[in-house]
């Protein structure tokens, strides 16, 4: 199946008719414009308009609420930018070429993307041409930044206004599902971000003729509180899954920064959404990822319809470990980074409701019993980055690389899900900074605000380069391994995720639930799984952020029948 047939905007029919379809319980008279004149649409006791019409692909139509034209909220795809009209889109006429049947979760080597600035280009169509070397890494699933229409050209994609629409400067529809087929192809998988926590601030009509759409008593951080309770508000959101998974046979999704959906309905918004999309008949695994600042445990349990969570947690205490930063957020963390390290690897979550030093309030529920890939690690992602006033990577940070060696060793060879952000399998020179594309007072506030927040701090703070400015974009590029020292870590990580294939996710297939101990005395960690038929162990010399060479090998993995090391390179390129 590749068409869904959602509930708002246009939907394609037989015999060259489309339905258009919008929720505007305020509005007094909703009409389509489109290229032979406008229709108007026929309003229902329930707050719908609907008509059918005769019109083609490709063709442009508005909706004119009140005598004012705005583009379709379920916009498949748009002429221009967020504030002209829409254009119909036929998603029945891609023709797909690879045959796939998906990959199971234990499978999952994650590898977060932002397409503006994965390649020079910015586009579906540059990106796809540079998959074989993710493939050829190791990578095994592709986790796209919001690619939904936003405001401008360029931007991190949180600020989507039309989140059925694929930026166009990105490239049409049919790019993005080139894309997805060329991973196929190639034995990877596609999950995108979505952000149903909040709509961006410019290019938002709906506020405009459908209040309705918002909680008068809510704000999310971002903006207007959404009215999750509502029947036609919640299916835009939970439509807007099931259109993506299913138009363009993505993997799976990343649902942004869930702690901020506020929903008092009966059944909450995120459980809904998971029974549905785990109620549909796929042909392939869907997964859906959340992140969560809670810290919650119930949403990743055997029957619950997540897989896993973003894992802060082992972020935090790595990156404490190794730069010795201690402000903000990484204060309780700073406390005794390795402690972190050893809960985090004996349970995926540090924070787990206990009271800690340098901490405001307790978050997190007990997290041991959950499966090991529930959690996804990493030592960097678009936040964790792009969150600091210069955008620095964790290797702009921290200068001894057998450190940052050991430490992305852990982090690839652990049960857990692990993901690396674009660029830092190669140990790219650009950061990755915050941009927008705003103009006006708009722009102004985006650049104030990035000024004062980070004035505060020491560390991550200082001065911002300018966010609208296109050269802050254009410095976040991550261009392409060149010299020696980048080949050379982009090879040894290929290595370390050439054993995970090899040897771990073989045991995950069949146990994702490991029992696991882990003991640390000093710097040493000693973690080791129980998989039944085998076991891993893995063995960490963490120094205090000095990593001081040691007769042991620093990091050696081992099963249970026949216990092996790294091979002799990896093992001189761990250790030198």
């Amino acid at each position: 199946m590749s068409h869904y047939a959602k509930s708002w905007g246009a939907e394609p029919l037989d015999g060259g008719r489309w339905r258009f379809s919008l929720w505007a319980p305020e509005a007094k008279t909703v009409s389509v414009a489109l290229a032979g004149g406008p229709t108007a649409l026929t309003g229902e006791p329930d707050g719908w308009w609907r008509v059918e019409a005769e019109a083609s692909p490709g063709e442009a139509y508005s909706f004119v609420v009140d005598g004012s034209a705005y583009p379709d909220p379920a916009s498949r795809a748009q002429q221009g930018d967020v504030h002209g009209p829409s254009l119909l889109v036929d998603p029945g006429g891609f023709a797909w070429q690879s045959a796939w049947n998906g990959l199971p979760w234990s499978d999952a080597v994650i590898y977060e993307m932002h397409l503006g600035t994965f390649t020079e280009a910015g586009t579906f169509a540059a990106a796809e041409d540079e998959l074989p070397r993710l493939r050829d890494l190791g990578i095994t699933l592709v986790e796209l930044m919001p690619v939904a229409q936003f405001d401008g050209q360029r931007g991190w994609g949180y600020d989507g206004v039309l989140p059925y629409a694929p930026h166009n400067a990105y490239g049409a529809p049919d790019d993005f599902r080139r894309f997805v087929d060329k991973a196929h192809a190639l034995g990877m998988g596609v999950m995108l971000d979505v952000v149903y926590n909040h709509l961006g601030p410019s290019g938002n009509y709906l506020a405009a003729w459908c209040p309705a759409f918002f909680h008068a008593g809510r704000r999310s951080p971002w903006g207007q509180g959404i009215a999750y309770e509502i029947p036609a508000v919640r299916n835009y959101f939970i439509e807007n899954a099931l259109y993506w998974l299913t138009e363009y046979r993505l993997d799976g999704l990343r649902l942004d920064a869930v702690h901020a959906i506020e929903d008092h309905s009966a059944v909450h918004f995120l459980d809904e959404l998971g029974a549905r999309v785990r109620a549909g008949e796929w042909d392939r695994p869907i997964h859906l990822v959340t992140e969560d600042e809670r810290n919650l445990a119930r949403y990743f349990v055997s029957d619950a319809p997540f897989d896993a969570t973003w894992n802060d947690d082992w972020h935090h205490a790595v990156h404490c470990l190794l730069t010795g930063e201690n402000e903000s957020y990484y204060a309780a963390f700073a406390v005794d980074p390795l402690a972190d390290i050893e809960t985090a690897l004996r349970d995926g979550y540090v924070e787990q409701g206990q009271d800690r030093p340098a901490s405001r309030h307790p978050r997190g529920e007990p997290s041991d019993a959950l499966a090991r890939t529930a959690f996804v690690n990493f030592l960097g992602n678009h936040d964790q980055v792009g969150n600091r006033a210069r955008g620095e990577r964790l290797h702009q940070l921290v200068a001894d690389r057998t450190a940052l060696r050991v430490v992305t060793a852990l982090t690839l060879l652990a049960p857990s899900a692990p993901m690396l952000f674009m660029g830092d399998e190669f140990l790219t020179e650009a950061p990755f900074l915050f941009f927008a594309n705003f103009t006006g007072d708009l722009a102004q506030a985006v650049r104030k605000g990035r000024a004062e927040e980070f004035a505060q701090f020491e560390a991550f703070g200082g001065e911002v380069p300018d966010p609208i400015s296109p050269e802050t974009f254009a410095a976040s590029k991550i261009g392409r391994p060149l010299h020696k020292e980048q080949l050379e870590h982009m090879q040894f990580i290929g290595g370390i995720l050439s054993l995970r294939r090899a040897k771990l996710i073989p045991l995950l297939a069949a146990n994702a639930s490991p029992q696991g101990t882990v003991k640390r005395e000093g710097a040493v960690i000693d973690a080791v799984w129980d998989f039944g038929e085998a076991r891993l162990a893995l063995r960490a010399r963490l120094g205090d952020g000095k990593f001081e060479p040691h007769d042991d090998p620093l990091l050696v993995i081992t099963e249970r029948a026949s216990p092996f090391a790294f091979s002799a390179a990896l093992l001189a390129e761990i250790r030198a």
